[in-house]
């Protein structure tokens, strides 16, 4: 593995869903497919809001009323892509400095008119500092990025 390719985890899948579809079942029902269990608050997650513009968040709201805000949305391009920090450092704590966070693009590709493809880059790892290493291990894990495609495909199968 290059050192370039260590910093940046991509995954990819295919759902039977228009591409327009496909966008909004992943920006509006984001919280339908996070899994709960990948909560920083301390109480369990009543809700993830996945707030639909540059400048908003996607946040966790534990049952207590607390929030986490993990997120920032730094482009919302519908239906083709979308870019999010990941506020979360290698402590798996939030992280304060936007200079220290990576970013997450998910792209939207129509391969036909009922079927899109959904590419996720997770990329600039290495600009949460000593550590890095762990953020990579965790959203590359088969409980990271693709637990979320999986279950977010399943949603779109559902008819989501």
């Amino acid at each position: 593995m290059t050192e370039t390719a260590a910093v940046v985890v991509q995954r990819q899948i295919t759902v039977e869903a228009p591409v327009e579809r496909a966008f909004s079942v992943f920006t509006d029902r984001f919280g339908d497919f996070k899994p709960p269990e990948h909560n920083l608050l301390g109480a369990p997650i009543v809700e993830t809001v996945f707030e639909p513009k540059v400048g908003g968040h996607i946040y966790d709201r534990a049952a207590d009323g607390t929030e986490c805000r993990w997120a920032r949305i730094l482009a919302y391009e519908p239906p083709d892509r979308v870019v999010f920090s990941w506020d979360i450092s290698p402590q798996w704590q939030i992280e304060t400095e936007p200079g220290n966070t990576s970013e997450v693009e998910v792209r939207f590709i129509a391969e036909t008119p009922d079927r899109t493809r959904v590419e996720l880059e997770h990329r600039h790892l290495d600009r949460h500092g000593p550590g890095w290493q762990s953020v990579h291990d965790g959203v590359a894990h088969d409980e990271g990025w693709s637990l979320y495609l999986d279950r977010y495909a399943a949603l779109v199968t559902r008819g989501g």
